[in-house]
């Protein structure tokens, strides 16, 4: 085949690749807040989402983060993103459930962090809320699930949610317009490397 052919047969392709991308595009006809969820065990759930904050913030929105479990404030996205004037952030969290070893404060922090959550729910000028971690204190059962559905079903029409965390439960998902499961195929903790600055914190 000589380069002219070849040539030929890669825009032909793309053609008909650009017909059929063009005609989905055309039938995404309505906007909606959206309801994302990152799972799985893989690395990169809460990083994501945090990364869209910054896709966010280039847009002029305002953004809110509510961090379940993790209890500490040291964190480089953090200490980076509370920086900016269009982002309200909470630490919700008393630390992971192996550092607390408390049932009953694990549910209490969880529930009256959920009602910070509920505020934010209710304000339509925070136009993407992370909800870090979520699932957690759903699968752990320190939140009622129906309750979690039902303001996140009732929140401002425009508002988008992004739900971290892994072993999301199915109804989550079943509501959820984007679901993305990470896949753990390697990771460096389990050869003895330490979290590292800039890449885990």
């Amino acid at each position: 085949m000589t380069d002219s052919e070849r040539s030929k047969r890669h825009r032909m392709r793309m053609q008909r690749k650009k017909e059929v991308v063009d005609a989905a595009i055309a039938q995404a006809d309505r906007e909606q807040g959206l309801l994302l969820v990152h799972t799985g065990n893989g690395k990169g759930k809460s990083s994501s989402a945090f990364g869209m904050i910054a896709r966010a913030l280039g847009h002029g929105m305002r953004v809110g983060v509510a961090q379940f479990i993790k209890g500490r404030s040291d964190t480089g996205e953090e200490a980076f993103f509370r920086t900016q004037n269009n982002v309200i952030w909470h630490v919700l969290g008393e630390g992971f459930t192996w550092d607390t070893q408390n049932l009953e404060i694990d549910t209490e922090t969880a529930r009256r962090g959920w009602t910070i959550v509920q505020k934010m729910l209710c304000d339509p000028s925070l136009n993407l809320i992370i909800l870090d971690e979520l699932t957690y204190p759903i699968k752990f059962g320190w939140l009622d699930l129906t309750v979690v559905l039902s303001d996140l079903k009732n929140r401002p029409p425009m508002q988008h949610i992004i739900i971290t965390g892994r072993g999301a439960p199915n109804a989550l998902c079943e509501v959820a317009d984007t679901v993305t499961e990470m896949i753990d195929v390697k990771h460096a903790f389990r050869a003895g490397i330490q979290a590292q600055k800039g890449i885990d914190l």
